[in-house]
């Protein structure tokens, strides 16, 4: 795996880009001289972890003859504070589902996934608590 970054301005504002080409704005938070152009990158590894788990969930979901119509994820989080490295303390991920779905068979996707399968949660578990809910939504 391979990622290449490249400075946009004089300030903070990257594009990181991967192997394939697609590229991933990041930028620095205003405070400190960013401009806001793209992800922090603290709020990439909650994008990360969004992204981790779905595909972990939506596969699941798949194998079990599940049909997702719609899919979305709320990500919340809190960091500690006062420290120079403030890790991740809490994350609670959400995900909002529409489709013809059980919802024994969403607990048990979801389970799978941060419990098991989500490489991303495996790391970021080790600084945080992270809980996840669900629920399923009208098509």
């Amino acid at each position: 795996m391979k990622i290449e970054l490249i400075r946009k301005n004089d300030a903070f504002h990257f594009d990181a880009y991967n192997e394939a080409g697609n590229v991933l704005s990041m930028d620095a938070n205003a405070e400190i001289g960013g401009e806001e152009k793209g992800f922090r990158p603290m709020q990439t590894l909650l994008a990360g972890l969004g992204g981790c788990s779905a595909i972990d969930v939506l596969q699941i979901l798949k194998k079990q003859r599940q049909e997702v119509t719609h899919c979305s994820i709320g990500i919340e989080a809190e960091r500690e504070t006062g420290k120079d490295i403030a890790l991740f303390t809490s994350i609670h991920v959400h995900f909002r589902l529409s489709g013809v779905l059980q919802a024994e068979k969403v607990e048990k996707a979801l389970r799978l996934s941060f419990e098991k399968y989500c490489s991303v949660a495996a790391i970021l578990e080790k600084t945080a608590q992270i809980e996840y809910s669900y629920e399923i939504q009208q098509a």
